[in-house]
């Protein structure tokens, strides 16, 4: 079983340095992680979301290295009986492997390199590990002799597996080089602005109406990030077009650069939730690149994949109205993290990011939904997104205490591209008090509000509702966030003394 073990991690190591000498993104494991991720039902997702938050993606990855040792030494234990039965194991475990890697988007045979390399390791390790194992079953009196072969051949393994794996992430530093790319790069019309004074209401403890990039929410379905240098990303848009278009970077950057502030927030937001957040993102408008290829009028969505094969059916009215719909390239005047889709991302206000945001965009293809069909919206998901109307109370914190008295409290609300026309605050079930709101420049951020209520001594519940300016007041039903976004109103329970 040792045996087995010390073989598998061995070529673990060696078809992973494989895939970081030729820069490929997807080692054998990431690709299987990234399959299942693809695979699995929707309501599993969603709950492994709820449940692990950001550790979601490593306790997979985690989970399928249990798996695999598991079959490493049940391989070894099989090396009992006769030499062809790990051979069917690590054929097995190389055919699953090889399926995955060739499941990604355009995967080609280079691709499969990473995959052979491991098979050949798993057998030619294994079979140098048992045969002192073998002899010493042969001939018993060798027995000391041979352990000692055994254990030093393992024992070499095992240090030239952690060396291999070693070196091939220090070779394959693609994202290191793609990184200092990002910092050097100088994006005409990007500027760097200050949010206005008056959005902002001095409430200590409230999100800060401008989102910093490192603070921003992360939520994609890669395990490995890709890593694109701008000189090699392009852009295709064709589908029920008169015209296609490929765009490169430098052809992108080249046209008129639009800036503007926007709210996104993910559908998996529970009342309340942090998974939203502001920036001021510059790009170029979505809508200006279509009407040049002459949309075809029976067209009513683009399908959005990225680099990574994650795709999303978008309505192509969010993408051709008066709303900044872009291919953005910059994120607080900075050019996008790697995390964010750098070198170009989708933004489309007013829409939750499962319709709309494709981080590391590659492809739209102008189509229908009758023929399109997302990652989330193929789960069970709603096929339009609209955000829904929400607030939110971030000062006092739920479970604190606070002096009896004028209390402040204060939070933010978000409707976008409709906007918010007032907050009101509710004290143990009384009047709805209205809130102070901050200035906002457009319809599609969100707003900070705030008000003083007299609060007495006691245990009391504090809940806040919004309404925008269609004239629409936020629901007080609760529902979860599947198929199109959680509904109700945030509550907090705060103690007075």
């Amino acid at each position: 079983m040792l045996a087995g073990v010390l073989a598998g991690l061995a070529g673990l190591a060696t078809s992973y340095a494989t895939a970081m000498v030729l820069t490929i993104r997807e080692s054998p494991v990431v690709a299987v992680a990234e399959l299942v991720i693809r695979l699995a039902p929707g309501a599993f997702a969603e709950r492994a979301i709820a449940v692990l938050g950001h550790l979601d993606k490593p306790a997979l990855v985690v989970g399928i290295l249990v798996f695999l040792l598991a079959c490493f030494a049940w391989a070894g234990s099989l090396a009992r009986r006769s030499w062809w039965r790990p051979l069917v194991v690590w054929s097995v475990l190389a055919a699953l492997g090889l399926g995955a890697v060739l499941a990604q988007r355009n995967a080609g045979m280079v691709d499969a390199l990473p995959v052979l390399v491991g098979l050949l390791t798993w057998v030619a390790v294994h079979s140098a590990l048992v045969d002192a194992l073998r002899r010493e079953q042969r001939r018993p009196e060798l027995e000391s002799r041979e352990r000692r072969v055994f254990v030093m051949v393992a024992g070499v393994v095992a240090v030239a597996s952690l060396g291999i794996a070693v070196a091939g992430r220090f070779v394959g530093a693609g994202r290191r080089h793609v990184e200092v790319s990002r910092r050097l790069l100088r994006i005409p019309g990007v500027t760097r602005r200050q949010p206005p004074v008056a959005t902002s209401l001095g409430v200590a403890g409230v999100a800060p109406w401008q989102t910093p990039n490192e603070d921003f929410y992360q939520i994609d379905t890669a395990i490995a990030l890709p890593a694109i240098e701008p000189d090699e990303w392009s852009l295709r848009i064709h589908g029920m077009v008169e015209r296609e278009l490929t765009l490169t970077y430098a052809d992108l950057v080249a046209r008129d650069v639009t800036e503007s502030w926007i709210t996104l927030n993910c559908v998996s937001n529970e009342v309340g939730g942090g998974l939203v957040g502001n920036a001021r993102w510059s790009g170029v408008r979505i809508a200006d690149l279509l009407a040049d290829l002459g949309v075809d009028a029976a067209a009513d969505c683009v399908l959005q994949t990225s680099r990574d094969g994650w795709t999303c059916a978008t309505p192509i009215e969010a993408l051709t109205d008066d709303r900044d719909a872009m291919l953005a390239v910059a994120m607080n005047g900075r050019p996008l993290p790697i995390e964010h889709g750098f070198p170009v991302r989708t933004v489309v206000p007013g829409l939750y990011g499962y319709v709309s945001a494709t981080k590391w965009v590659v492809d739209l293809e102008v189509g229908t939904f009758a023929e399109s069909q997302g990652y989330w919206t193929d789960k069970g998901w709603s096929a339009l997104g609209p955000v829904k109307i929400a607030s939110r109370i971030d000062v006092p914190r739920s479970g604190d205490d606070v002096a009896a008295g004028d209390v402040r409290f204060g939070g933010v609300a978000w409707h976008q591209h409709t906007g918010i026309e007032s907050v009101e605050v509710q004290l143990d079930g009384g009047a709805w008090q209205r809130a102070e709101l901050g200035e906002v420049p457009s319809v599609d951020t969100w707003v900070q509000w705030a008000v003083t209520l007299e609060v007495p001594e006691g245990d009391h519940e504090v809940r806040v509702r919004a309404t925008g300016r269609d004239g629409q007041t936020q629901t007080s039903v609760v529902r979860a966030p599947d198929p199109d976004g959680a509904t109700g109103l945030h509550t907090i329970e705060v103690s007075a003394g």
